[in-house]
């Protein structure tokens, strides 16, 4: 670290109270949160409630009509709330703040004024230079979920929904373990008399945490397989009952997978590629009519089989095995995922309200900090960096020399 890093972290480590002086006005924001176009994108960022307490606050909010409509959230429920509805996309990108959840498209970028604050995901590894540089020249200062913490550090958002995948993902195999899908017409879990059914999750993450959870909850019997022990035992704790955890050994899991009536693949990567450890020989030895779900999909997926699929037509069979392998799988059960998220949204937009502007709100938590990857224009993100061969920004130093 450079000396005038360490000096500028220490500017951003002094008592917070004489920093945040000049940061006591109240900004009234002007938020706008546009209608989704990527692909079956299902959620909206902020509800009504949410809304009504925004405009409580004096902040003023665009909606562009039909935003909430895929997550029965209605035009009419959020002007009773004080919203503004308008049928022009331009008129949202008017804003001074855009909240969305997909990253923006070019022709959206396009729309977007000159300094602008925008709030969206934004993966690393599926931005293109393009959009990039769109974004720097309007001098953007942009915020990814992907990379925002919560007091205890968790990356927050990529929690919420990880907790909704790993459970959804358990009620999707129970679906098409069903007659109604032509499934093998077995409960998941079990009753009495009857052997429960057999699941076996890879990863002990998030994910594969909440879907051992809800199995267990519905009966069934579980196997969780991770390649780090701490991550194992963690699920363990947190889970509370006793479940079988391995290691993951290709013998044993071999065994397990070729056993089992459900499987799913929840293995992540820092960056880049999920590892594909089941082979196509692995799955042609499943049982017929098993289900097979691949929550990595959005990363490569962890199975040699699977083909990305969408919620219209979500699965496909091969060897006999049902395959499902939607990326988006939080769009599901979008009403949820937009509650889950609205909660972490608006404390956010709330506190940039109360101190002032972003800029004081990056300088007093290091949450936020840690999720701008672009700073008026600054390009302050190491993995968006490091995949154009740029060299990144320090955002302390860029934070100290407007303070």
């Amino acid at each position: 670290m450079s000396e005038l890093s360490k000096l500028a972290r220490q500017a951003l480590l002094q008592p917070q109270e004489a920093m945040l002086e000049r940061g006591k006005k109240k900004n009234s924001l002007y938020i706008g949160i546009p209608k989704e176009i990527s692909f079956q994108e299902n959620r909206v960022p902020l509800t009504p409630l949410s809304v009504a307490l925004l405009i409580e606050n004096g902040h003023e909010v665009v909606l562009e009509s039909g935003a909430g409509d895929a997550a029965n959230f209605l035009d009419h429920h959020y002007s009773e709330q004080g919203a503004l509805i308008v049928h022009d996309k331009e008129e949202v990108y008017k804003a001074d703040i855009i909240i969305k959840i997909s990253p923006p498209t070019l022709e959206e970028i396009n729309m977007m004024r000159s300094g602008q604050v925008l709030l969206s995901s934004q993966q690393p590894s599926l931005m293109s230079l393009d959009h990039l540089q769109a974004l720097m020249k309007k001098k953007v200062t942009a915020l990814s979920y992907e990379y925002l913490r919560d007091e205890g550090n968790t990356l927050t958002v990529v929690r919420a929904m990880s907790e909704i995948v790993g459970a959804t993902s358990v009620l999707i195999a129970a679906e098409y373990l069903s007659n109604v899908f032509d499934g093998k017409g077995l409960m998941l879990g079990g009753v009495t008399g009857v052997p429960p059914t057999e699941m076996v999750i890879l990863g002990a993450g998030t994910v594969g945490e909440f879907a051992a959870r809800t199995a267990i909850a519905l009966g069934a019997q579980v196997k969780v397989f991770d390649s780090s022990i701490y991550r194992l035992r963690r699920l363990q704790n947190n889970v509370g009952s006793r479940v079988f955890t391995s290691v993951i050994q290709p013998i044993v899991l071999r065994k397990a997978v070729v056993g089992c009536d459900v499987v799913i693949g929840a293995i992540r990567a820092k960056n880049g590629r999920s590892p594909c450890i089941i082979s196509e020989e692995t799955v042609s030895k499943m049982k017929p009519n098993s289900v097979l779900i691949d929550v990595s999909i959005d990363q490569g997926g962890c199975f040699e089989t699977s083909e990305i699929t969408n919620h219209e037509q979500p699965v496909f069979r091969k060897y006999d095995v049902i395959h499902y392998c939607v990326p988006n799988i939080a769009s599901r059960v979008a009403r949820t995922a937009t509650y889950a998220l609205t909660n972490i949204f608006t404390p956010i937009l709330l506190d940039i309200g109360e101190m002032g502007g972003i800029m004081n709100l990056i300088w007093a938590k290091p949450g936020i900090r840690n999720a701008i990857y672009l700073y008026q224009g600054h390009l302050t993100n190491k993995d968006i960096a490091n995949k154009f061969n740029m060299t990144p920004k320090d955002l302390d130093l860029l934070v100290v020399s407007n303070h």
